[in-house]
């Protein structure tokens, strides 16, 4: 898995590519917790999954312990460009109303903002 980080305006946008498994979901969490533990860090993050092509339990593990750190500051996670597969996931795990999802990091910026 690679994990690029940019900016969409003053939200963290991490664009990930590959496969979010069980040996992968630690790097992902790698990069997330410094984000989300920084005092000054996001409120708001963008996961953008064009190139995610799997997401196994651990990696929605990760998507949740995002998802309860930033709702304690009074935030949100949105999900951007996710492929079918990991959309349907995300539907049939029934998480698809917890998250914030949009067709492009610009839509989902928008709902965040």
């Amino acid at each position: 898995m690679d994990i690029t980080l940019s900016m969409a305006g003053d939200i963290p946008v991490l664009s990930l590519f590959g496969r979010l498994d069980a040996l992968t979901s630690p790097l992902l969490e790698e990069r997330l917790l410094p984000l989300l533990e920084d005092p000054r860090g996001a409120r708001r993050l963008i996961l953008e999954g064009a190139a995610l092509t799997y997401v196994s339990s651990a990696g929605l593990r990760v998507f949740l312990l995002a998802h309860r750190r930033l709702a304690a500051e009074g935030g949100n996670l949105a999900f951007a460009g996710l492929t079918r597969q990991v959309l349907d996931l995300l539907q049939l795990a029934g998480l698809q109303d917890l998250f914030v999802i949009e067709e492009s990091v610009e839509a989902a910026a928008g709902r965040l903002s």
